[in-house]
């Protein structure tokens, strides 16, 4: 019997160390919390009792994480989804959203980090709602994206940004009223293999601002969190 006053995970892992203590730690922290050891196992546990949310590895036997998304987006169903990834595959990362995926976690992480990120996807989704990572065009005060094209507008008019300013706009759009660390947007932008440091990811948000006319000091779009990093303004909501 499940409670339905705490939050359902499903957690997907083929690590049975990863599961019993990941899992023990989700559900002191709130949530009710179901197991499967891969792929296969998770579409059966979904088709059984669909979860708040699906907490899935990518490198699984018989059906892999990515494949999960896959079939689970294929089914028109929009439950949400955070990938564990390998650190030093940015492709995974990247393609893990393009598939659909709500968010992805690095291994290894900190399970406070997970749970952050958990927190962070329950509070932006809606039962049975296309989320803002899945959807084509986003829009928040005047600034419309176009995540397909690459294309952006504010107030009607085209403007231009690097492929690198682009990406990291697409990414706080579609993840709104969350700080997220330097390091984790440098993540999204080159990679975790990347030499670059995180001062790249202030140049690009200085691009961002000045290109929308931002003011640092009284953010429109783009603001300053504290020895932390960056956040966009909400809300955001599908164009």
């Amino acid at each position: 019997m499940t409670d339905a006053t705490r939050p359902s995970l499903l957690l997907v892992d083929d690590d049975d160390a990863i599961t019993a203590g990941l899992g023990a730690f989700l559900a002191r922290s709130g949530y009710e919390v179901r197991v499967a050891a891969d792929g296969q196992a998770a579409l059966d546990a979904v088709a059984e009792q669909r979860p708040d949310l699906i907490v899935c590895d990518i490198v699984m036997p018989r059906l892999d994480g990515r494949e999960v998304v896959r079939r689970i987006r294929a089914a028109d169903d929009w439950v949400p989804i955070i990938l564990l990834t390998q650190v030093g595959e940015s492709y995974e990362r990247s393609a893990a959203l393009d598939e659909g995926a709500d968010d992805y976690l690095g291994k290894p992480f900190d399970p406070q980090e997970l749970l952050s990120r958990v927190r962070a996807v329950l509070r932006r989704s809606v039962r049975g709602e296309r989320p803002l990572s899945a959807a084509v065009r986003l829009r928040a005060d005047g600034l419309e994206l176009d995540r397909t094209a690459r294309r952006a507008w504010l107030d009607g008019t085209e403007v231009v940004l690097t492929p690198k300013a682009m990406t990291l706009l697409d990414f706080l759009m579609s993840h709104p009223d969350e700080a997220h660390a330097r390091e984790r947007l440098l993540a999204t932008l080159w990679g975790f293999e990347s030499l670059t440091t995180t001062r790249a990811v202030d140049h690009r948000v200085a691009e961002v601002r000045r290109v929308l006319g931002d003011d640092a000091a009284h953010p429109r779009f783009v603001e300053t969190v504290q020895s932390t990093g960056y956040r966009f303004k909400g809300p955001v909501s599908v164009a």
